[in-house]
């Protein structure tokens, strides 16, 4: 009997696990149309969440439990903004008393719920906060994510992820941040930041900085499902669609990236009939969604995505259109003069029209200083040096390459690279 107990109560607590992962932005998001402090929403969120974890294991789980979840957290929302002495004293000076009151708005369904998605969204990614806050509230109240799993993902301990949390709603209730979603300019500045977040966390995925893991697939994931909300909450924003096409496009390549041991495969390499042709496919319709938004000049992240189907349309590496991406390139280098992007054209430029012309755009960026620890610059270099037989130069840069890079299968493949110089 006791065995058949525990076991309905893990089960029940794996349930209110996994509800509250997928509906914490929904909730959080209701309650801080209702208290106007995403840090307090997050606390009675939580509240709900160990109120789920005594009760539904000895009651069994409701029939509808995000719903549940939903009632239980606006109840305490709603007995918060009750006994608070702001409200009481407003009340007083309206010659009203609380009990003629009716109880604060409770959240909608529908549209208010997908416009209260939005607000936490833009509010979790304000550029009041770091960029680090940003990604770690993000993950932690648009993601479901929890402090560890953050931690884990990002390889920074527990605390300093938690520190970064609530340092995070400290600065936004200190910098009395609204819960709305701006509009005119400061709407397209905080959408731009957005947008950041979403991608800064799918890339650190798709290729992760430092550890001994290429790739952390749950974040691509996660960033996919916030760029997939955002896009249906902000149809007509055609960067919106122009990072969801590049990420879906990229994300298609994860299954062919790693070999059987975990080590990495580049692009040439890869095994195409590998990767993910539902992804590449709903990544050319979401380019259609931004092209047809903006059918003038696209933004950098259309114009990203463009280059990542020219990718996705070549059956082959030798198939690849490198005139397309070399021009591709150039715009984007136009919206973003980046050394970063001013980099990659240098490759692209080097496939197009030959390793000579792609190194003196390479050796045109070995003064810039935001790139004299980045690995990828004596990589590419590298590369280009190898593939102009100069093979002593090339294993020189290969071997800073991998000095400079904290990724431990990064460093493997580089090492091998400059072995392969002879």
């Amino acid at each position: 009997m006791t065995a058949v107990r525990t076991d309905t109560g893990d089960r029940a607590r794996q349930t209110v696990e996994a509800v509250y992962r997928i509906e914490s932005a929904r909730i959080i998001a209701a309650l801080a149309r209702i208290v106007r402090d995403v840090g307090v929403a997050e606390e009675l969120a939580q509240d709900a969440l160990v109120a789920a974890l005594e009760q539904w294991p000895e009651s069994g789980v409701p029939d509808n439990p995000g719903a549940w979840l939903m009632a239980a957290a606006r109840h305490r929302a709603i007995d918060l903004v009750r006994r608070r002495e702001t409200y009481a004293r407003k009340l007083a000076e309206m010659g009203r008393s609380l009990q003629d009151t009716p109880p604060p708005a409770e959240p909608g369904t529908g549209d208010d719920i997908g416009d209260d998605i939005l607000r936490l969204i833009f509010t979790a990614c304000h550029p009041v906060l770091s960029t680090e806050a940003r990604i770690a509230l993000t993950l932690r109240m648009v993601g479901g994510l929890k402090t560890d799993e953050i931690a884990r993902a990002f390889l920074v301990g527990e605390p300093t992820v938690a520190q970064r949390i609530v340092r995070a709603k400290r600065a936004l209730a200190k910098a009395a941040v609204p819960f709305e979603v701006p509009e005119g300019p400061e709407r397209a500045a905080r959408l731009a930041s957005v947008l950041e977040v979403i991608y800064l966390i799918f890339n650190e995925g798709y290729s992760a900085t430092a550890g001994d893991d290429w790739l952390r697939p749950a974040l691509c994931e996660d960033a996919l499902r916030l760029g997939r909300v955002l896009a249906g909450l902000m149809p007509k924003e055609p960067e919106v669609h122009g990072l969801v096409a590049l990420m879906e496009i990229q994300a298609s390549r994860v299954p062919a990236r790693t070999g059987p041991s975990g080590e990495p495969v580049l692009l040439k390499d890869q095994n195409r009939r590998r990767w993910d042709q539902l992804l590449v496919r709903r990544g050319f319709v979401a380019l259609g969604r931004a092209e047809e938004a903006s059918p003038g000049t696209p933004g950098p992240y259309a114009v990203q995505a463009a280059i990542a189907a020219c990718h996705a349309r070549a059956h082959t590496y030798e198939e690849t259109d490198w005139r397309r991406i070399a021009l591709l390139y150039g715009m984007l280098a136009a919206l973003m003069p980046t050394p970063v992007v001013r980099l990659n054209r240098a490759v692209a430029v080097s496939m197009a029209e030959g390793p000579e012309e792609g190194l003196a755009l390479v050796e045109a960026l070995a003064g810039e200083r935001s790139l004299r620890d980045y690995h990828l610059l004596p990589s590419v270099r590298g590369d280009l040096l190898y593939r102009l037989g100069r093979r002593e130069e090339a294993r020189a840069e290969f071997e800073r390459a991998a000095s400079l890079t904290r990724n431990e299968r990064e460093r493997a493949l580089l090492l091998g690279r400059a072995r392969e110089c002879g």
